[in-house]
């Protein structure tokens, strides 16, 4: 006679079989072609509660448990200064899934509520900082956030919409204030409609609207109902309905960016013009035709 699984067993057999094609391949090929885990890191694995961490934090515990490449997890889980029912439910959603949890505290909310000045960037600074100086402190060497394929992708519009310049992000990058650590994104590849479909097969509920701003709202599972990024969710599903495959075309083409077709494009902070090398092309054009 079979055993009966346990619910978290049966939440593992989703990814590995039904959702394998659409969460656990894609999670498994951005680690490779990223580079994102080597022998012997030591990785904290940020949760905030939503579903985008909570399923990251299974797919790692996963990951180490069948990968050749030996590495270390700490499941870490920052109060910024949740209400009681969102606290309960990161616990209770960790104990579900079978995730060990390190909860610290922090007055984060308290302090960015208190400010006139943009309290969400500062909230996100400071959530970073903290996120850094904590998983320094437990010994780890990277710490894995939640950031998903559709992330990636809103992002390149929102910056090219509304801040006015090419911008991408990128599947790992040094910190540039804490020596040592690196911030990494598994779900890099990830599609956001995929997890959302995982979630409703789970009949799982994760917290949404953490921050005392947006506590109260109820479509904002990604962060904030009438946000810029919720105006280019609904503009690229409204585009998608055209173009099925527009999301790809703009993940690919952060893979394949012309610099030389720019006007002007920055690198490490500094600002450069095609100007620049522009003298330099037409020399090296005829020495080409010299040559042929």
């Amino acid at each position: 006679m079979s055993r009966e699984l346990e619910p978290y067993q049966l939440i593992e057999q989703s990814i590995s079989k039904r959702f394998r094609k659409t969460i656990w391949s894609p999670f498994v090929a951005a680690v490779k072609r990223y580079e994102l885990i080597q022998a012997g890191d030591k990785i904290a694995v940020c949760i905030s509660g939503g579903k985008d961490s909570m399923l990251m934090a299974k797919l790692m515990q996963m990951l180490q448990r069948f990968s050749e490449v030996p590495f270390d997890l700490v499941y870490l889980v920052m109060d910024p200064g949740y209400n009681k029912l969102n606290r309960q439910k990161i616990e209770s959603n960790a104990a579900l899934l079978h995730i060990p949890i390190t909860v610290f505290e922090t007055n984060i909310f308290e302090v960015a509520n208190n400010t006139d000045h943009s309290p969400c960037y500062l909230c996100a600074k400071m959530r970073r900082g903290h996120l850094y100086a904590k998983a320094k402190e437990l010994g780890c060497n990277k710490i894995a956030l939640g950031h998903h394929f559709s992330d990636v992708i809103e992002t390149t519009v929102m910056a090219m919409f509304y801040g006015s310049q090419c911008q991408a992000m990128i599947p790992k990058l040094h910190s540039r204030n804490f020596e040592g650590m690196e911030l990494i994104r598994p779900l890099y590849c990830v599609h956001e409609d995929d997890i959302l479909a995982w979630k409703r097969y789970n009949d799982l509920e994760f917290i949404q609207c953490a921050c005392r701003f947006t506590e109260n709202c109820t479509a904002c599972d990604n962060g904030g109902g009438g946000s810029k990024r919720q105006e280019v969710k609904t503009l690229i599903r409204r585009l998608k309905r055209d173009n099925p495959n527009i999301e790809k075309s703009i993940f690919q083409s952060i893979h394949a960016v012309c610099v030389d077709t720019f006007p002007g494009y920055k690198q490490n902070g500094i600002e450069h013009s095609f100007l620049e090398n522009y003298d330099q092309h037409e020399i090296r054009k005829e020495a080409h035709n010299e040559i042929y």
